[in-house]
Order: C-alpha cells, then sequence, then structure tokens
C-alpha cells in the first residue's frame, strides 16, 4: 500500500461554506464560557519573522468570542521536539500548539493528543474542506490529531533575468533542465546552474518520485523503503549527476542546507534550485532590488508532467494534559478557518489549511504563486505517514545518503542500498 498521499484540490470546489465560527466575533451557540479562564499555547519562532502583532489580534478575538484569555509562547523549531518530549512525560504540555507535519503521528501515537474527529464534524462542511495532503499527514491510526493549519511546498526557483538574458524557459522535462543547465554554465561559469545540496531532505524526494520510485511503501505492519529500487535510484542519479557529471553545482553544497541554498541565490551564485512557496516572498522583502528577477516553475517529471513534492506545513493540536479542550478547539478553529487563517498565510507566504480560503491562490495569475499553487494542488505529497519517521529524519538517513554520492564515497546503488536498509529498520523498531 502506497502511504505517499497527492493533494486533490478541484478548482470547481472552492465555493464558500457557511462555516460556524469562521470569523473572529461569531459566537456559535454552545460556545463555551471561558471567563476567568486562561489556556496556553505553543507556537513555533520562525515561521514567520515577527508573529506578536498577529497572535495580539488572535488573542483579542479568543478572549471576545470566549471570555477566556491565551497566553502565547513562541519556541524556537530547534528546540521545540525535546521541550515537546519532554512536557509529554512530565505532563507539562500545552493546551495547544503547532506541530509540524512529521511530528503529529508521533506524538499522536505516545496518546500525547486529543483526536479532533468530532469537534470537526460538528462544524457544517470542515470536515471536506480540510487541505487533503495535510489531513492525510495529521491522521494516525484512522483518526484526526493535528488540525491543518498551514502548507507550504517546494518548486523551482530561478533567475529569471538570468533566463531572459539566455532565451530559456522554465524546464518541462528533465532532459530541458539538462540543456538550461549548460546554456548557463557556458555563459556564466561562476554561477551554479542548478544547485544540489546535500543537507536538505526534502529537495530529494521530488527525483525519487518524478522518476516513479518511492521512499517507503507499507505492506501489512510492516514498512519498506524502496530508495534502492531501480526508478528511485533513476531519480537519485540524475538529481545528482546535475552535480557530479553535469557540473552544473559546487563541491561546497555537499553540506548546504536549503537556507545555504536560498542565500547563494540572493549573492548571484545560484542560477536555479528548488525552494519553498514562502522563499519568494521572504527574498524579496529582504532583498528588494531582486524584484523582476525571481521566476517559479512546477518540477517536472523525468518526461514531463509534475513530479511530487513534499507537502509540509503545520497542524494545530489540542494535547491531553489541556484541562479545556473545548476551549482549546476553539482556540484551534479560530486560527485555521476564517481570516486569521487567511492573514496568517498571507503574511508567511504559506497557503491555508482549508480548501475554501485556497481559492485565491489557485486563481492567481501572480507568477510567484500560481506555480506554487498549482505544484500544490497536482503534485503536493506526504512523506511515509509513521510515528517512526522523526527517526529517520533523526538519523539523517536520507542527507547521509546524498553526502555520501555527492562526495564521492558512494556511487548511487551502494548509498542507496544503504540507506533503504536503515530507513527499513527505523520505519520497523519498535
Amino acid at each position: 500500500m502506497k502511504i505517499r498521499v497527492t493533494s486533490t484540490i478541484a478548482l470547481g470546489a472552492v465555493a464558500a461554506l457557511a462555516l460556524a465560527g469562521c470569523s473572529a466575533g461569531d459566537k456559535p451557540a454552545g460556545a463555551p464560557d471561558g471567563k476567568g479562564k486562561t489556556i496556553t499555547a505553543w507556537i513555533m519562532q520562525g515561521t514567520n519573522p515577527d508573529s506578536s502583532a498577529y497572535l495580539d489580534a488572535v488573542s483579542k478575538a479568543f478572549t471576545e468570542k470566549t471570555g477566556a484569555k491565551v497566553k502565547f509562547e513562541e519556541v524556537q523549531w530547534a528546540d521545540a521536539h525535546n521541550r515537546f518530549v519532554t512536557a509529554i512525560a512530565g505532563g507539562t504540555a500545552p493546551d495547544v500548539a503547532e506541530t509540524g507535519t512529521t511530528w503529529t503521528p508521533e506524538f499522536a501515537d505516545a496518546a500525547a493528543l486529543v483526536p479532533l474527529d468530532d469537534y470537526v464534524a460538528e462544524e457544517k462542511g470542515l470536515a471536506d474542506d480540510l487541505v487533503k495532503g495535510l489531513k492525510e499527514a495529521g491522521t494516525y491510526d484512522g483518526k484526526l490529531y493535528g488540525m491543518p493549519w498551514y502548507a507550504g511546498v517546494r518548486s523551482i526557483v530561478y533567475r529569471a533575468d538570468v533566463y531572459e538574458e539566455l532565451g530559456l524557459k522554465a524546464p518541462t522535462t528533465w532532459d530541458e533542465i539538462v540543456s538550461n543547465g549548460e546554456k548557463i554554465k557556458a555563459a556564466h561559469p561562476d554561477m551554479a546552474a542548478f544547485a544540489v545540496p546535500g543537507n536538505a531532505e526534502f529537495q530529494v524526494y521530488p527525483w525519487v518520485w518524478g522518476a516513479g520510485g518511492e521512499v517507503a511503501v507499507k505492506d501489512g505492519d510492516k514498512w519498506k523503503s524502496e530508495l534502492d529500487s531501480a526508478k528511485s535510484q533513476e531519480g537519485l542519479t540524475f538529481y545528482t549527476d546535475l552535480a557530479l557529471k553535469h557540473g552544473f553545482s559546487t563541491a561546497g553544497a555537499t553540506t548546504w542546507k536549503e537556507t545555504d541554498v536560498r542565500d547563494a541565490f540572493t549573492q548571484g551564485k545560484v542560477a536555479t534550485m528548488i525552494s519553498g512557496s514562502w522563499t519568494p516572498k521572504s527574498l524579496l522583502e529582504a532583498n528588494p532590488e531582486l524584484k523582476g528577477k525571481i521566476g517559479v516553475a512546477v518540477i517536472p517529471g523525468k518526461d514531463g508532467g509534475i513530479a511530487p513534492s513534499v507537502l509540509g506545513g503545520s497542524h494545530l493540536s489540542i494535547f491531553e494534559d489541556s484541562k479545556e479542550p473545548e476551549l482549546a478547539w476553539e482556540l484551534v478553529k479560530l486560527m485555521t478557518v476564517g481570516k486569521f487563517a487567511s492573514e496568517w498565510a498571507d503574511a508567511t507566504g504559506y497557503f491555508p489549511g482549508v480548501e475554501s480560503l485556497m481559492k485565491d491562490a489557485l486563481a492567481s495569475t501572480d507568477p510567484l504563486i500560481a506555480p506554487f499553487a498549482k505544484q500544490m494542488v497536482e503534485g503536493g505529497a506526504s512523506v511515509p505517514v509513521t510515528p517512526k519517521f522523526g527517526a529517520v529524519q533523526a538519523k539523517q538517513t536520507t542527507n547521509t545518503m546524498m553526502q555520501s554520492i555527492l562526495s564521492g564515497q558512494k556511487d548511487v546503488a551502494a548509498a542507496s542500498k544503504d540507506a533503504a536498509a536503515e530507513m527499513t529498520d527505523l520505519l520497523n523498531t519498535k
């Protein structure tokens, strides 16, 4: 059974929904009376450069709606996982928290989260309005534990000024990626025609999927990584050959993270990269001189079409430690449905977690938005939905494989075989 999930938002299915509690100030019948009560919420720091104004507005609306107060605490992504684990073990978890899509199944498996299905079912039309990929990523053992908040996806981001100078169009096949790269390399030898970072896991999987391969599949109760299948190896070979065979990347990129790629792109040292839907907005805000010099395109499959790309983002979850789950749900609903969900998406460059709020993005003709929306709709995919995938990421299985290939220590066959064996073992560890 393949666990990769593709988002399938239909353009014609985003008519406005009469959702209870869609707007701040709309107090639905039966809303809990929270007068004199306070709940806590952890929000990850770094998603938005400054979220204080947004959180203040949410806090005010929440109090107006319920009479209760909410105490927000911003937590660094780098520290968050350990803090969650410690809080869960000590019974001190917050009422509500932002959980990354790969953490939600892990915390659900630890019986730390409250199932949200009954809450969602009470809101007219909401169950069918959740972005499919995020809903699947927040579902564990048949129950929803993560309410979709915002979503992002990676596509090709390129220097439009360089492409225009050389008469190039955004690639629609793998062959076109190579032909474009050759022209960029010839005209700008000091510029990486296509960056291939070794420490950016989610940039690897589109090439595996684009060749028809899989990261891992589940058969019964067992998982098996297929990174070493013939199709997966074909995708890995194409991607790493952009650096090793064609010389489109740079040796230094062997240890680059996504942030390193973006920095090099901003400095004019990279012509083409894989980056997130949140990237153009942040790049232009920090570097206004890049206006008109950035282009976006979907990641092509081997012979065309769209290669699946990891649909990332965050959920809002309610923790079992909460003594006020009804109030916690009111906060979750306020932030994920309606104007505050739209405002957060606009501020961060992500997409909302409900389809009805995606309509503007889906209809957008903005060249820095429309390709990402298309990628998300037609090629948004999930990594294996299992609490054990966090162990794979902690072990750096995929990044270690990439670095061993890019550094010349192993070929694709050997590196992918070792990575698949390690991933399979980690996914099945009790």
